[in-house]
């Protein structure tokens, strides 16, 4: 797959479903190792990504959401926003909203998928009362966050299970 870097009506954002579960987690699983296979030890991706690459459906049914899909029909994008923190099932802050598993299929990066993404979950977070955004970003993601008005909060450890944890950078954007 090959987009020019306007791809205009060729893509539609939506927000995602259940039904949508199989296809986020094979762009998870295809992604994922070749996005991060530059800025992550061989040791720790072996860890990480079974945990890491499969959607959660709880998530994809929230309204907060998004899929981006191709001409054809392809999820090609996902990602989305929550009130509540990753990993603690609480609201951490009132107004913060949290960036959840975003992902561009690693075939077409840089093609304007990713920010068609965030400027749905910017205005989405918004609509929701939220008034800025905060991200664990993986190593490689930190450029995308920035160019998307992110700034580094500091590293952070992500713990995936007891024994295996992910290095992170914390972002945040006012909104």
């Amino acid at each position: 797959m090959s987009y020019p870097a306007t791809m205009g009506p060729l893509l539609k954002v939506r927000k995602s479903d259940r039904r949508d579960l199989s296809e986020i987690d094979a762009l998870l699983a295809r992604s994922y190792p070749v996005l991060l296979k530059n800025h992550y030890l061989p040791s720790i991706l072996v860890t990480a990504i079974p945990h890491i690459s499969k959607a959660q459906p709880r998530l994809l049914s929230s309204g907060t959401y998004f899929v981006v899909e191709n001409k054809a029909g392809n999820i090609v994008g996902a990602g989305g926003w929550t009130a509540v923190a990753p990993g603690t099932g609480r609201v951490a802050a009132p107004k913060t909203g949290h960036i959840r598993h975003v992902v561009t299929d690693h075939r077409v990066t840089r093609s304007g998928i990713g920010r068609m993404l965030m400027d749905q979950v910017f205005a989405s977070a918004r609509a929701g009362g939220m008034e800025q955004l905060d991200c664990l970003s993986t190593l490689m993601a930190v450029p995308f966050y920035a160019a998307c008005g992110f700034h580094e909060v500091g590293p952070v450890s992500v713990n995936l299970q007891p024994g295996i944890d992910f290095p992170a950078i914390a972002m945040r954007c006012k909104l």
